[in-house]
């Protein structure tokens, strides 16, 4: 398979170039390999291991949703030089997608969290940049079952500030680092918020607000896409793919 051809098709599936993102997102192609692509590899973030993870296993072409350029503009030493050498001598490309993968009305983080809650009528709510990034839905369930039901499907135990109300009716979902919006989730009548991770003062504001903020962890929480995104490529291409797990337990 062609490596270009591949980055365009995941360039017009996801809507790169109209997506507006953080700069260093970089969003879509960020290091091209000889040409071809046989393997797939997908994981949340590149690293040195995650790097070292692909070249033993094989992929040449790997799937992240944080990408090289999180933190800035840097010179080429340490852990950066690591990566793109270890990435250039075993010919991985890297292909990185941030909002256009959370956002994705099917393949997407929110959607495939959502689907996996079992989440049956949702719709995008909470602009940012000029899209709206969360999913919200209205459901009537207990908050214990909801804690239940999200742990199963993350795989492991979450963190919750239990400060709204048990018998939960709105829900709102934002994968990753989106803590810090409680304020406004809350101004959109959400009683229920599920995100990854928050700062320390989203949780007094939680108490203020009367919002149960329910933190599944930022890793756990975005692993959905980038394993849709894959499954999705393979089946349409081909092509063989594994998921790389790395987490950093945040």
């Amino acid at each position: 398979m062609s490596l270009l051809e591949l980055a365009r098709y995941c360039d017009s599936l996801l809507r790169i170039s109209e997506i507006d993102d953080w700069p260093n997102a970089l969003n879509g192609l960020q290091i091209e390999n000889s040409g071809r692509v046989e393997k797939i590899g997908a994981a949340v973030d590149v690293s040195t291991r995650t790097l070292a993870v692909a070249a033993e296993r094989g992929i040449n072409l790997l799937i992240v949703h944080h990408g090289l350029f999180w933190p800035g503009l840097q010179s080429i030493t340490a852990g950066l030089y690591r990566q793109l050498k270890r990435a250039f001598e075993h010919d991985i490309a890297l292909y990185s997608a941030h909002v256009p993968l959370d956002i994705h009305p099917a393949l997407g983080n929110n959607a495939q969290l959502a689907a996996a809650l079992d989440f049956k009528a949702t719709e995008p709510f909470f602009e940012t940049k000029g899209q709206k990034i969360g999913l919200k839905t209205s459901v009537s369930m207990s908050r214990t079952k909801l804690l239940r039901r999200l742990e199963s499907c993350l795989g492991g135990e979450v963190k919750i500030i239990a400060a709204g109300v048990e018998e939960v009716r709105q829900i709102g979902i934002i994968t990753g680092g989106a803590g810090s919006e409680v304020y406004g989730v809350a101004r959109d009548g959400i009683d229920t918020f599920i995100t990854g991770e928050a700062p320390h003062w989203a949780a007094i504001a939680a108490e203020d607000l009367g919002v149960n903020l329910i933190l599944g962890g930022h890793y756990a929480t975005e692993t959905f896409g980038v394993k849709a995104l894959a499954t999705h490529l393979s089946e349409r291409f081909g092509l063989a793919w594994e998921f790389i797990d790395c987490p950093t337990g945040l």
